[in-house]
């Protein structure tokens, strides 16, 4: 579970404002360009195609030197960007993102790996529960992020009301305890470990198959990487895609041990059950990635139409300014061609 708050933003733009720019491009020993990739939690599946491509020596076969650096709890992508840190880094949703364009952050999602936004609402079975809809009324534990994300469009389509909330503390102890309460998670992991711990099959709404706009997992890359070195940043997001590509749909294995080596306390149950949810619920390959009317699509694709449909929808509850240029969070430079 990811998460991410307005006052990391607000440190970026300071970071970014004082902070020496560090050369992004520089050669490493190996004669090819250091990029320094940070995720946005502790290395699992949902970073497989990271890890894939480079087990399968996909970022080196283009130039690079790749180092991924696993988030956790305390980690903050755009901080580290705007600091230098780093050289590209996961953006875990549209909100992440367009935050960074609302506080003029240099900072913009050249791809976007996840097409659905794998958050998901959990409830207990057997309580009457079957669509979003029932669940208005319901205790909701959610994290502080995600009152400033997502819970803005559940109260816009369903008239949630704020006083549902409850904390959610990345422990599902208050939910099993409550079988009227519901509990924020991702389609790949909590409804897993739910089921296993808990015996219980809960019954699991993923809000981007319920209209929920917004793209998840991007790549975000600072401007003067774009600027400065192009061929770098359309390098990653080949190899990306290829890493992706063949997670899903190849020999899992060598990102696998990769993961497990970077987070000893991951199991291969649980990776092997979120790489088939991934697969599943067409997180990577559906949406935009698909071939059709919004573009040639391709595994990291993004579109004006699909960005425009988010900014549309927060905007709408006040979470932006409509003055706000949504372009300035992203570029098309470098997919969906």
């Amino acid at each position: 579970m990811k998460a991410s708050g307005f006052l990391a933003i607000a440190l970026a733009v300071t970071l970014a404002a004082c902070s020496p720019a560090k050369k992004p491009d520089a050669p490493a020993a190996s004669g090819r360009t250091a990029i320094r990739f940070a995720t946005d939690w502790r290395a699992e599946a949902e970073h497989g195609g990271f890890y894939e491509a480079v087990a399968e020596g996909e970022y080196a076969k283009r130039g690079l030197d790749v180092t991924l650096i696993q988030g956790g709890p305390g980690s903050n992508v755009p901080q580290q960007l705007a600091a230098g840190a780093i050289d590209l880094g996961v953006g875990s949703n549209a909100f992440i993102v367009m935050n960074l364009a609302q506080e003029r952050v240099p900072v913009k999602a050249v791809a976007a790996v996840f097409q659905k936004d794998p958050q998901v609402l959990i409830a207990h079975p057997d309580t009457g529960v079957t669509t979003l809809a029932d669940l208005k009324g319901h205790p909701i534990l959610l994290g502080d992020a995600s009152i400033s994300g997502f819970w803005v469009w559940l109260k816009a389509k369903y008239g949630f009301t704020d006083d549902q909330v409850r904390k959610y503390t990345f422990n599902s102890a208050p939910f099993l305890a409550d079988k009227r309460a519901a509990q924020q998670g991702y389609v790949t992991s909590e409804p897993y470990t739910i089921e296993k711990e808990a015996k219980l099959k809960p019954v699991v709404f993923l809000l981007a198959d319920n209209g929920y706009p917004g793209y998840a997992t991007m790549i975000l890359a600072p401007d003067r990487l774009i600027a400065k070195n192009p061929a770098a940043v359309k390098a990653f997001v080949e190899a990306t895609a290829k890493g992706w590509h063949d997670y899903l749909y190849g020999d899992p294995k060598p990102a696998d041990a990769l993961i497990r080596r970077d987070n000893p306390e991951m199991t291969q149950d649980v990776l092997d059950q979120a790489r088939a949810k991934l697969k599943s619920y067409a997180i990577v390959d559906g949406g935009d990635a698909q071939p059709g009317k919004n573009g040639p699509g391709g595994i990291g694709a993004m579109t004006d139409a699909t960005w425009k449909a988010f900014f549309d929808m927060a905007s709408s509850q006040g979470v932006y300014p409509k003055t706000l240029d949504p372009k300035t969070a992203y570029t098309l430079q470098f997919v969906s061609k």
